[in-house]
């Protein structure tokens, strides 16, 4: 081994969505960064669909941004198709995806991570961990290079001791066409860290030209585009078309006969599956009553002829997935350009971890994405993000930041995170937040772009954006308050169906009515047309649901006592009386930061959360 000549704050392992989140916010909070990957060419890369955002998701994407991330202006810059999902549906549940043009979102990623000043860029696969006593201080490569930093942060996706099933082959590699990454994985067993086995997969990839679209139901983008980043007043560019096609019963019953050639079905795969992304195969035996499955047809890119086939990932021979696509309507010539394909891949129990993404058994090591047993781009990217803050944090000896349940779905994630077991990849869902009417894609610039401003990560002109909006809001709000409609205004009180006034109605009343948007006031208040749709759209989901807010922050605030209680890192919860063995167990395993924290561990009651409380108030510890 030969040591580089220069010594970094922080190393980040990995370039993907986790990565790269990582090694720019720690660079761009002054910290000098190495970020090394196995390879140059596959920064950002998409292993799996070619979009961005969706269910919850999206609301990652608009809280990364908020905090001076780059995800949402890369796929503001790279998207060839933007939707808003659930527009039906309430506010707090209505979400931005966009297709991506993967090669395109890979270049724009790898362009930025080059040109930050403080961030080296190298390619290198670590295959052990360099540490001192119970702290981390750098990595080895398997090139023989050994690179020292004070802070060390893991976002190595499904390359850890990677495994590729396709049918009943099977072969190392980390990606379709990449190592997989050995070495880490011992590291970290040795160093006393639970280590355990999960499992993903992606369909096969299409070739455009042998598929009948005009067969296929066609699903246009939104007529007016979305952006995903705060800082991006519009998208004006030709959009490309998705499609949507089904499965049938032939369809499943070749996948039936040929269950005894599928690796999950075979017991060769040990790791555990996305629950709430299963395979085709695994669809198929589940749900036997069903007579059709649903795909999107997402294209890959503007220069690419791939199209990615959602919901129908596998691992059946390449044979048979031939077969069940040209079984298809619209599909009956079609060619697979890449078969799908299973992998199995380590992951880090994330109990073993602090709220601020760092392992509790070394100082200084950081663990982000896939390896903390998550599925998806966004929900890796927002773990990246937080694991970088931490890291410049520490190397800067500052307070970690750590986002509360109520400040954001990256909250929620991290809290799941470290509070319950994994038992199949995480994913995020709306459901998951108690507090999702206040954690919504519009206002995430009002609950974080402060907080990011503090980090050094809002540049001047993201923060002048965000107070114009703030100022904006207040505006529309006055001018909502202020302007009144009287029984004389026989035209507003007609075309707005008011019915009869006894006495005048302010615009902000009348537009807390359900049947009234506040596009409806603009004919009777023009000067609500000069103000953009993203301040309107806050105004008028904040007077709508009032009420349900008003009730969200009162039960913020009351969990807020128990989440305002800070528990000692190192307690030792065998003092405690009265509590169950297995509550104590779970304790002193977890090592929970606060009360609140404490009480959503599986298994803790909230008898035990209030034998607790009194022992700290008797014993004065806070």
């Amino acid at each position: 081994m030969s040591q580089y000549g220069k010594n970094y704050d922080v190393i980040v392992v990995g370039a993907g969505h986790a990565g790269c989140e990582a090694a720019l916010a720690a660079a761009r909070m002054g910290c000098t960064t190495l970020l090394l990957t196995i390879g140059l060419d596959t920064v950002a890369q998409m292993s799996c669909n070619p979009s961005i955002g969706g269910l919850a998701k999206g609301h990652l994407v608009h809280e990364i941004d908020a905090l001076g991330g780059e995800m949402g202006l890369n796929i503001n810059a790279t998207g060839i198709q933007f939707r808003r999902l659930n527009m039906r549906k309430g506010p707090a549940v209505r979400a931005n995806r966009a297709q991506a043009d993967r090669m395109a979102y890979s270049a724009r990623m790898k362009w930025v991570v080059e040109r930050e000043p403080l961030l080296d860029f190298k390619q290198g696969m670590v295959s052990d961990l360099v540490c001192e006593g119970e702290r981390i201080c750098g990595v080895k490569t398997r090139e023989g290079l050994e690179f020292y930093g004070r802070c060390v942060v893991l976002t190595t996706g499904t390359f850890m001791r990677g495994l590729i099933h396709i049918g009943l082959n099977h072969y190392s590699g980390g990606r379709a066409g990449e190592p997989s990454a050995e070495g880490i994985s011992s590291s970290l067993a040795a160093l006393g860290l639970k280590v355990g086995r999960l499992k993903t997969g992606t369909p096969a990839r299409l070739a455009a030209r042998t598929i009948d679209f005009s067969k296929l139901e066609v699903q246009p983008g939104d007529e007016v585009i979305r952006p995903f980043s705060f800082i991006t007043d519009a998208i004006d560019r030709d959009q490309v078309c998705c499609y949507i096609a089904h499965t049938n019963e032939r369809t499943h019953d070749i996948i039936r006969s040929a269950l005894d050639r599928s690796p999950l079905y075979a017991g060769i795969i040990e790791g555990v599956g996305p629950r709430y992304c299963p395979s085709i195969e695994d669809k198929v035996v589940r749900f036997p009553e069903k007579i059709s499955h649903q795909s999107f047809l997402e294209p890959e890119g503007l220069r690419s002829s791939e199209m990615y086939p959602s919901g129908l990932s596998t691992s059946l021979p390449p044979d048979v997935q031939q077969a069940y696509f040209r079984s298809m309507i619209g599909f009956e010539q079609v060619e697979l350009m890449r078969p799908g394909y299973a992998i199995e891949y380590d992951f880090v129990e994330p109990m073993q971890l602090k709220s601020t993404l760092e392992t509790r058994a070394i100082t200084g090591l950081f663990h982000a994405g896939q390896i903390n047993g998550t599925s998806g781009y966004e929900e890796a990217a927002g773990q990246g993000l937080i694991a970088g803050i931490n890291a410049a944090r520490l190397c800067q000896n500052r307070e970690p930041l750590i986002l509360g349940r109520d400040q954001g779905y990256i909250g929620v994630m991290i809290d799941d995170l470290v509070t319950q077991p994994t038992t199949d990849p995480y994913r995020m869902f709306t459901s998951r937040s108690e507090y999702r009417l206040l954690l919504r894609e519009d206002n995430a610039d009002q609950r974080l772009t402060a907080i990011g401003r503090e980090l050094g990560l809002v540049t001047d002109v993201r923060w002048q954006k965000y107070l114009e909006k703030q100022e904006q809001v207040a505006r529309i709000n006055r001018i909502l308050t202020e302007e009144k409609v009287t029984s004389a205004d026989h035209e507003t009180v007609t075309r707005l169906k008011l019915g009869e006034l006894k006495s005048g109605l302010s615009l902000a009343d009348i537009l807390r009515r359900p049947e009234i948007d506040i596009h409806m006031l603009e004919e009777t208040c023009p000067l609500l047309q000069e103000y953009p749709e993203k301040a309107l759209e806050q105004v008028e989901i904040a007077l709508k649901y009032e009420g349900y807010i008003k009730r969200q922050l009162e039960q913020v605030e009351r969990s807020r006592e128990l989440e305002d209680v800070r528990l000692p890192e190192g307690f030792d919860y065998n003092l405690i009386p009265s509590i169950s063995s297995e509550v104590m167990e779970k304790l002193n395993k977890i090592k929970p930061g606060s009360l609140g924290q404490a009480s959503r561990i599986q298994g803790v009651t909230p008898a035990a959360i209030a034998v607790i409380q009194v022992y700290l108030r008797k014993n004065g510890i806070r």
